[in-house]
């Protein structure tokens, strides 16, 4: 399984977005540590805004990069809980 995998929301609805974050950080394998989240920046900034304030239990932290058009989420495993790190 990856370590990293991508998340493309180019075409996507801020609304639609959320919901495709939702449900591909649910069906994440516990492999998994970091996600990167292409937004997009050219077209406007309300699909990168409602990234980078998207709160999630298995984001430990947000990496904004030089990038403007993406996002890291660095992910927590499944099999611990964040007060166990």
């Amino acid at each position: 399984m990856p370590y990293s995998v991508t998340i493309d929301l180019h075409g996507q609805t801020v609304e639609s977005a959320g919901k495709l974050l939702t449900q591909r950080l649910k069906q994440l394998s516990d492999e998994v540590r970091e996600v990167t989240v292409l937004h997009g920046f050219h077209g406007g900034t309300a699909l990168r805004d409602m990234v980078r304030r998207y709160k999630n239990p298995r984001i430990e932290r947000k990496i904004l990069g030089l990038n403007q058009g993406e996002t890291i989420f660095v992910i927590i495993p499944k099999s611990k809980k964040k007060g166990e790190m």
